[in-house]
């Protein structure tokens, strides 16, 4: 079970930032880090599974590739902003972490705009 070892990667890395924050407490945020890119490079191996339905079933609903391009785009950054902002604030950078999160929300935005100007042209077209 992956969620198992994910756990246990997790619960190890608290108990060592734990302990080595009574003696060298900025040493803990690297352990953080470090543990954070290991469970976030464990998890993306594991997106070939989903990329490969998500493939196999825009090909079916004969769905435009490039919207779910944009679509695959949008949610990596979502993930990316977060977790680079939840390690700012681990950080105690909350400054820095509420600057990211503003980019990564401008950049969906921005990414956006194609699926979204269709979806208008789509309105219109079902209006008239």
């Amino acid at each position: 079970m992956d969620i198992v070892k994910i756990t246990i990667i997790a619960l190890v890395s608290v108990c060592i930032s734990l302990i080595l924050k009574q003696y060298r407490p900025e040493f803990s945020i690297y352990i953080s880090l470090i543990t954070s890119c290991m469970i976030l490079f464990y998890v993306v191996q594991k997106m070939d599974i989903i990329l490969e339905m998500l493939k196999g079933l825009s090909s079916k609903m004969e769905m435009n590739s490039h919207y779910l391009s944009i679509l695959l785009k949008i949610t990596g950054i979502a993930y990316l902003t977060e977790f680079a902002s939840n390690i700012c604030l681990d950080a105690g950078e909350t400054a820095v972490a509420s600057k990211v999160e503003l980019a990564g929300r401008i950049l969906i935005i921005s990414m956006s705009m194609p699926i979204l100007s269709s979806l208008v042209e789509t309105l219109f077209q079902l209006i008239t």
